[in-house]
């Protein structure tokens, strides 16, 4: 296996640690040598919840950071470009920011070149009142336009749970969960009064939203949302809810103008009372698309993947990922258009990994490798991989007993 990634963050500078890894080691993700080296992140201390994508000449790391001194939280955003981070920007910096384990900013690289971020913003008193936030740059993070709202419905209940995925035209797509009919106690409670939907909407630069529609009534209420764009169009996964509390994996898929109906991915058959805060994600090249969700149907929990050959229409029988006690957390990149990685967090005896491994489309799946030591509690939050070039970018929250980082790794193919 990979060996745990040790490095600590260091300043902004181009350094990196790598450890030479055998072909055998890497069967997770190509044949042939590989390394995994460690970047320090441009992360300061007490940074956590990154989000980490592949724009067209690097990468895009964003993150969460208390701001030294101040009951303040700033969403920050660096690049990374010939070997090297550029300096971390501030994006926004405010005291009344939702900040959440498993409901975490982003920031992505449109067609064009604009970036657009988006995060948490509280809009009243109870707990769970908050909206969702977006601002756009045109000179690669520098400077940001005003925020507008991507929910508009003004009632101050909970938004979030956002995926957003470049437009081929410019302008992003975004798939985001709408608490509009739920009614929200005043108070820290998360009353399930009126039922969560999932919506989606266009977004340009100056923040005009087109084709804003509700596309499933009643989805569970915080499970993470995922998004890709195929030859054919969006493909959209989420954690369904039926009025029996059946929480399985639904995607809807549009083709043209046209949306189909929520489908389930598998019939897995969870039923349970509570939100288990476990969502799926989806990747694609062309029209080929891979999904990877948790469940615990039957008592039983599993790390799955499945794979769509016409743009999301249909997808294939599911194939099992974990290795035996996955905790969930699922994150997944396609390789080539015959091979997915997946990453999990698995539990063990000293508590949990992340761990990725190669998932085929004929399902014979490699020996899994270990990322790095993690946790299985909240504060561990949730992984993220994007595939860049001919490498593949990891970054997690690391969990200490009085601090967190951000780490960042790659392995080279």
């Amino acid at each position: 296996m990979i060996a745990t990634l040790l490095a600590a963050c260091g300043e902004n500078s181009g350094a990196t640690g790598s450890q030479p890894v055998d072909s055998a080691t890497v069967d997770g993700l190509r044949a042939g040598p590989s390394r995994l080296e460690t970047i320090p992140s441009p992360a300061g201390a007490g940074a956590a919840e990154p989000f980490l994508f592949a724009s067209r000449d690097g990468a895009v790391l964003s993150w969460l950071e208390p701001v030294t001194g101040t009951d303040r939280v700033a969403l920050r955003v660096a690049r990374y470009r010939d070997n090297q981070w550029s300096a971390p920007q501030t994006i926004v910096e405010r005291n009344d920011l939702f900040v959440n384990w498993a409901d975490f900013p982003s920031v992505i690289e449109d067609a064009k070149g604009t970036l657009f971020a988006h995060w948490l913003q509280k809009s009243g008193k109870g707990t769970y009142a908050y909206d969702v936030r977006m601002a756009s740059s045109t000179d690669g993070g520098t400077t940001w336009s005003d925020s507008f709202l991507l929910n508009r419905d003004g009632k101050e209940g909970e938004h979030g749970f956002v995926s957003l995925v470049p437009l081929p035209q410019g302008g992003v797509a975004a798939a985001w969960l709408d608490g509009r009919n739920m009614k929200m106690s005043e108070g820290d409670g998360h009353d399930d009064m009126g039922d969560m939907t999932i919506r989606y909407a266009n977004v340009d630069a100056s923040g005009t939203l087109t084709s804003d529609l509700n596309l499933d009534a009643r989805t569970c209420e915080c499970c993470g949302t995922g998004m890709t764009m195929t030859a054919k169009g969006p493909v959209i996964v989420y954690r369904d809810r039926s009025p029996d509390n059946v929480r399985d994996i639904s995607y809807i898929t549009r083709n043209g103008n046209e949306w189909t109906e929520p489908r389930a991915v598998r019939a897995d058959g969870w039923k349970i009372d509570g939100c288990p805060v476990n969502g799926p994600q989806i990747d694609a090249i062309g029209n080929r698309a891979v999904t990877a969700w948790f469940t615990a149907a039957n008592d039983q929990q599993r790390v799955y993947a499945a794979f769509s050959d016409d743009g999301g229409v249909t997808f294939g029988d599911a194939i099992v990922v974990d290795d035996g006690k996955p905790v969930g957390r699922v994150d997944v990149v396609m390789l080539d258009d015959q091979t997915a990685l997946v990453s999990w967090l698995e539990q063990t005896p000293a508590g949990a990994e992340i761990r990725a491994r190669r998932v085929p489309r004929q399902g014979k799946t490699g020996r899994s490798m270990k990322i790095a030591e993690s946790a299985a509690a909240r504060a561990a939050g949730f992984a993220r991989i994007a595939r860049i070039g001919d490498e593949v970018w990891f970054t997690w929250t690391e969990q200490s007993a009085d601090s967190k980082q951000i780490r960042v790794a790659r392995v080279r193919s």
